[in-house]
């Protein structure tokens, strides 16, 4: 049975850190691309971060560079969003999901599973 399991999320201080991470079972980690969304109350999902099974390339949104860093370990079935630096404006309910293409998840499309969320929560 195909799952994503998300953990990792948290409350924290403005300028603190958590890192998420996503376990994979069911499927082989190695041939999907993999990202990471985030929806806040009243928002619509957007995509934070990515990266691609071809050749590792990574995608970041432009809110979020420089602070956030995704990285997978393909034995472990596992990817992982390391996020510093964090601000109140990055509270939200955090998703991984997969496909077959980082670059087409990126702008919302070809999904073809999502986990079901992990709550990061920055004081303000």
């Amino acid at each position: 049975q195909l799952q994503l399991v998300e953990s990792g999320g948290g409350l924290v201080q403005p300028g603190g850190s958590l890192r998420l991470s996503c376990i994979f079972s069911g499927f082989t980690l190695e041939h999907y691309g993999i990202g990471w969304f985030r929806q806040a109350p009243g928002d619509e999902r957007e995509a934070v971060s990515g990266i691609s099974s071809v050749d590792g390339s990574t995608y970041y949104a432009d809110s979020v560079k420089g602070r956030f860093t995704i990285s997978r370990d393909n034995a472990k079935n596992t990817v992982y969003l390391q996020m510093n630096s964090l601000k109140p404006e990055d509270t939200a309910v955090y998703y991984c999901a997969m496909g077959i293409d980082m670059a087409t998840m990126m702008w919302g499309y070809g999904i073809d599973y999502w986990g079901n969320g992990t709550l990061v929560t920055v004081l303000s």
